[in-house]
């Protein structure tokens, strides 16, 4: 049986396959979408497209000037392929055909994301895998598996040291950007050891492990390296307790929380007396900050994490797309280079909380700052990987049609004859059984910003999931980004590409050379050359 595709590409692929990619991409309604891509000659011109720039696509084998870190806190793969539809469906697309900032990236590989003692891991122990090498156990930061979670004495001598403070160590500039407050899990790695994540500021240690010489995170984070740039929330953990909020002068429940008295906003605007250091913790202040005479930013926008998209108030709080791109803009400026760690830290919190519209908004927000970042780098010497430090239980489905909305329902009804939306999770608080049953979702509003979705099993808070996740890579040494890898494959990676350590072997630098100096030299070559033969006649 004759298969026609199969054959050498027609006139009908060459000529109109190209028209109908285009005008695919321009197409404004769904419909005109499915109408071209119903033709067989569109499929084949995109692959075409696909397969000439994958066979075009070299390996950037040198030194990495710069890298940036994106962690979307978990975001699994079943997340991001619901964001890309959310960000396709928010400019009036169908949505599945979007293709996010992410997406772009040439390298892909998948990460494995277990822990030393968990199979289904936290954001701890997942985080000093890709900030510091080494797996860990869960609760635990910037420690190996040495150490035993909330045991204040098995901290010393098991601290393992993270990219950023190598990156410092050999004069790069660094900097923190994310959505939770700046002493959480993810950051923490970044800059301190501590045998619970959960010890923000000293109030939160027990009197033993005070006794025993154990730190607050918040301390560790203005004292153990020097961090240019900080950006997101955590302000009550800095301050002497009572110390009123200045955004929320009378709450009780966000003010300072430091029982040393110690203000460590100062402590770190004093820390460096012969840099220009600035602390904001208002939009204002912070559109107002001059990027070229500002050489350190601590920016802390909420006493704890910041809000959610959906909730920002943007006359006070900038966004994580807009604190992105300050922190590049300061930490740019060192010719040795800079490490910038932005995490989209909140998809993870709308997943705990089983409400979808809540993290997939900030995983669009996440992949915005992406996407900013591309703009204001260079691929030639910018390291930039994009990653999870976990997945959620999270899924959609339901045999829905094409362009349906992400938020919406399912075509058909269940086996208990009521209606179900595409989205769901497998555990968390969106367990909800009347007389036995499921509720009637169709009596309230599945589109609201704090609907909670179904789930299968009744918990206070949805879990992580364990699969693995994505990591996107583009830049020098990110081809060494490929296949299945340990979670903890992702530091390395980054020490390697910057030579920084233990790497000594590292890749060579960068030259580069315009295309027109090349073709001037060849010229140049060719006329000598030319001259030459004339003057043997």
């Amino acid at each position: 049986m004759r298969i026609p595709h199969c054959r050498a590409p027609n006139l009908l692929l060459i000529y109109l396959g190209p028209i109908l990619l285009a005008v695919g991409r321009f197409a404004m309604e769904s419909q005109e979408l499915y109408e071209l891509q119903r033709e067989p000659a569109y499929w084949d011109a995109q692959a075409r497209e696909m397969l000439d720039a994958a066979l075009k696509l070299r390996p950037r084998n040198h030194k990495a000037k710069n890298i940036i870190l994106f962690l979307g806190d978990g975001m699994g793969v079943s997340t991001v392929s619901a964001a890309r539809i959310l960000r396709g469906q928010m400019d009036g697309k169908s949505g599945e055909e979007t293709m996010l900032a992410m997406d772009t990236f040439p390298y892909v590989a998948l990460s494995k994301t277990y822990s030393v003692d968990k199979q289904v891991a936290d954001s701890a122990s997942t985080a000093t895998a890709y900030h510091c090498g080494v797996k860990a156990n869960a609760k635990t930061v910037g420690l190996s598996a040495n150490a035993v979670a909330y045991e204040c004495n098995t901290t010393f001598g098991n601290e393992v040291y993270s990219v950023l403070r190598r990156a410092k160590a050999q004069g790069k500039s660094v900097g923190l950007v994310t959505t939770t407050r700046v002493q959480h899990a993810s950051p923490a790695a970044a800059y301190a050891h501590s045998v619970s994540r959960s010890w923000y500021s000293d109030s939160d240690l027990p009197s033993s492990a005070l006794k025993q010489g154990c730190v607050d995170i918040a301390t560790q984070m203005v004292y153990n390296v020097d961090i240019d740039v900080i950006l997101g929330g955590g302000r009550m953990y800095m301050t002497p307790k009572g110390t009123p909020d200045p955004e929320y002068p009378t709450s009780s429940s966000r003010k300072g929380d430091r029982k040393d008295m110690k203000n460590l906003i100062d402590v770190w605007l004093k820390a460096k007396p012969n840099k220009k250091s600035r602390y904001v913790w208002h939009r204002k202040e912070f559109d107002e900050i001059n990027v070229k005479s500002t050489d350190r930013l601590m920016g802390l926008f909420e006493p704890k994490d910041m809000r959610f998209e959906v909730f920002r108030n943007t006359t006070r709080d900038p966004s994580i797309v807009e604190m992105t791109e300050k922190a590049i803009q300061i930490l740019s400026k060192n010719p040795k280079g800079y490490f910038l760690f932005v995490e989209g830290g909140r998809i993870d919190h709308g997943h705990h909380d089983g409400i979808a519209k809540l993290a997939l908004t900030e995983a669009v927000m996440f992949d915005s700052a992406i996407h900013r970042a591309a703009q204001l780098t260079r691929e030639s010497d910018t390291l930039t990987v994009v990653t999870a430090d976990h997945s959620h239980v999270f899924t959609f489905g339901g045999n829905t049609p094409r362009g349906n909305p992400i938020f919406g329902l399912a075509p058909k009804k269940a086996d208990d004859k009521m209606p179900f939306t595409s989205i769901l999770y497998a555990n968390g608080p969106g367990y909800v059984h009347i007389n036995g049953t499921r509720g009637n979702i169709t009596m309230v509003d599945y589109y609201d910003e704090e609907y909670m979705q179904q789930a299968a099993v009744p918990l206070d808070a949805e879990t992580h999931g364990g699969e693995d996740v994505a990591i996107y890579a583009k830049g020098p040494m990110a081809h060494l980004f490929h296949g299945v890898k340990e979670q903890n494959y992702v530091a390395h990676v980054m020490a390697y590409a910057s030579c920084l350590e233990p790497y000594t072997n590292c890749p060579p630098h960068h030259h580069t050379h315009t295309s027109g100096s090349i073709v001037n030299t060849a010229s140049n070559l060719l006329f000598g050359l030319l001259i030459i033969i004339y003057l043997l006649r």
